[in-house]
This record gives structure tokens, C-alpha cells and sequence, in this order.
């Protein structure tokens, strides 16, 4: 089928268990880096601009625009339904972020080719670097989602599974100050049944990959560049699947994006036709986690705990 556009119900859900507290601290930001873009209170990435300032940068080629009503899944390595890419056009996921340094670096290379791509931010690391997130929001980036703590869910309950989807997206939310695209990856790509039809219930799309770079087994930027121009070159186009968490990654994209544009590939853009709802109670668990962290047994105050001695 030629784009992403299935067409299935939308029914409403019964919450998962109960959640646990957990901790929800904000740590600060790194870097500023990227465009001066303004965020889109969706969550949905700006529309480019038309001039750049770099000549020879890569840019964007086409926008697509994905109706995710009933959980389309796309990347062929698992999903073979919807196949929307030309030959010769590729898309940037970046799983794992936002993480210092390393997603800074990312989005200022993307910035300086005037290129986008779409962010799975784990819930976890998205309210530690909330300033983060929203650069990679600010640059006109989608933001997906990669759970809350980036657990195998097929080794776990359908309702602990449910509560790892449910608190990682409260949590970008949280982080982001809107509402996220209604774009998934699970990790390690295992896709359990059960929760590909809860995907579909809640309207969210799921993506796997077409071309996985394996740059989380790499600590030199040559080897994921040319990893990903290998296999470029084997499947002529393909939805990209990296790691803004790895160092590698974040060290290779420079010359990654010029060698993308050096033989003649084409980036094309995903946003969603509306954002993703995060569900109430689960948001209630994030602001309350937020605002109270994680409690000890000591009640002392900080000036019995803590006193200066030099």
C-alpha cells in the first residue's frame, strides 16, 4: 500500500494496574544546540523552512503525513504492510534520548543540513533532560516514544507492559510540555501480540525498521557510517534505526548527512495527523512523582543532615 493510512477502531481502554511511585527528577541541560524553531504545542514537528543557510545540505525532500488510527506499523523488518518510501529516499529514527552531549550533537548536525528526523525518547530519560527534549522539539523534530524505561515488554505482564507504555508517554509529555506524535518503537523490537492490538485500540502507530545500523555495537563513527551506507546501498531506501544515546552515533552524523547528500539520497520527514492523548491517571502518577520523589525513612531536616565543616 502506498502510505500510511489504516483504518480500524478507536475504542477506549480500561486502565492497566495501578502504578508503583517512581522518581521523576529533572537533572538540567546541556548544550543548547539546533535552530531557533519554535516548538509546536502538539508535540508535531514545524514545518522546514525553505532557505538554508549550508548550500550543499541535505534538507528535507518530502513531509508525509501519517494517520495513525488503528496502529499502522511500518519497517519492513517487521511490518510489511505499509510501504511509503521512493527509491532513493531514507528517514532518521534515533532511538534512547534525550542524553547529554550526544543528543546536543545530534540535533546541531541535523540543524546544520537544515534536515529532521523523528526522536523515541525514553520516559525516563525525557524527565531528567526535559531541557533536552524540548531542543529536539524546537529543531521541528517528530517525538515519539520508547516506553518509560526501555524494558523487554515480552517479559513482562500485559499489565506491567501496558504501564511501561502509559508512564513513558506521560512522562514525554510531562517533559515536553505537550502532546507527543502517536509514534511507538519497542525495545529491542519485539513486537508482543497483545500489545500491538493496545497500540491499535490507542491509535498509536508502531515502527520498526528497515535498515537497523546496530550503532549501540560501534565506538568508532566510521563504522556506523558505513554501516548505514552499506545497507543503503543493499536496499536502495529505507527508514533508519539510530541511537542518539550513543557517542558514536552522535560523532558520525556529520559526515553521515554529507555522504547521504554526496550520493544522491533523498530525506523525507514523518509528523502524524494528530497528536497522542496521554491518559490521565498516568499523567496524575508523573506529577505527583514529580513533585514528591521517592521518600526515605528519615524525616530530619537538611541543616540535620547536612552541615558545612570547613
Amino acid at each position: 500500500m502506498r502510505i500510511a493510512t489504516a483504518i480500524v477502531l478507536g475504542t477506549t481502554l480500561s486502565l492497566a494496574a495501578a502504578l508503583s511511585a517512581a522518581q521523576a527528577q529533572s537533572i538540567g541541560a546541556s548544550a543548547k544546540a539546533g535552530t531557533a524553531l519554535a516548538a509546536a504545542p502538539s508535540g508535531a514537528p514545524v514545518a522546514a523552512t525553505t532557505g538554508c543557510a549550508n548550500p550543499n545540505a541535505l534538507g528535507v525532500a518530502r513531509t508525509v503525513e501519517i494517520d495513525t488510527t488503528g496502529g499502522p506499523g511500518f519497517g519492513f523488518e517487521h511490518f510489511k504492510q505499509h510501504d511509503f518510501l521512493r527509491p532513493g529516499e531514507v528517514v532518521l529514527t534515533f532511538d534512547d534520548g534525550p542524553w547529554p552531549v550526544n543528543t546536543p550533537a545530534v540535533l546541531a548536525a541535523l540543524a546544520s543540513h537544515c534536515s529532521k528526523a523523528t526522536f523515541f525518547p525514553i520516559g525516563k530519560h525525557s524527565v531528567w533532560h526535559p531541557d533536552i527534549l524540548k531542543q529536539v522539539a524546537a529543531g521541528g523534530h517528530t517525538i515519539g516514544n520508547h516506553t518509560w524505561s526501555h524494558v523487554d515488554l515480552s517479559k513482562k505482564s500485559v499489565d506491567e507492559a501496558k504501564d511501561e507504555i502509559e508512564k513513558g508517554i506521560s512522562a514525554v509529555r510531562m517533559a515536553l510540555g505537550a502532546q507527543q506524535a502517536p509514534f511507538f518503537r519497542f525495545p529491542a523490537l519485539k513486537h508482543p501480540p497483545e500489545l500491538v492490538a493496545y497500540l491499535g485500540e490507542r491509535g498509536v502507530a508502531m515502527f520498526s525498521t528497515d535498515l537497523d545500523s546496530f550503532d549501540f555495537t560501534m565506538r568508532k563513527p566510521e563504522q556506523v557510517i558505513a554501516k548505514v551506507m552499506q545497507k543503503l546501498k543493499t536496499h536502495g531506501k529505507g527508514i533508519v534505526l539510530m541511537h542518539d544515546f550513543q557517542q558514536a552515533t552522535a560523532k558520525a552524523l556529520p559526515e553521515l548527512l554529507v555522504q547521504l547528500k554526496a550520493n544522491g539520497y533523498k530525506l523525507v520527514h514523518m509528523k502524524a495527523k494528530e497528536p497522542l492523548q496521554s491518559l490521565a491517571a498516568y499523567d496524575a502518577v508523573m506529577a505527583k512523582d514529580a513533585a514528591v520523589g521517592i521518600q526515605t525513612v528519615s524525616s530530619r531536616p537538611t541543616s540535620a543532615v547536612v552541615r558545612s565543616v570547613d
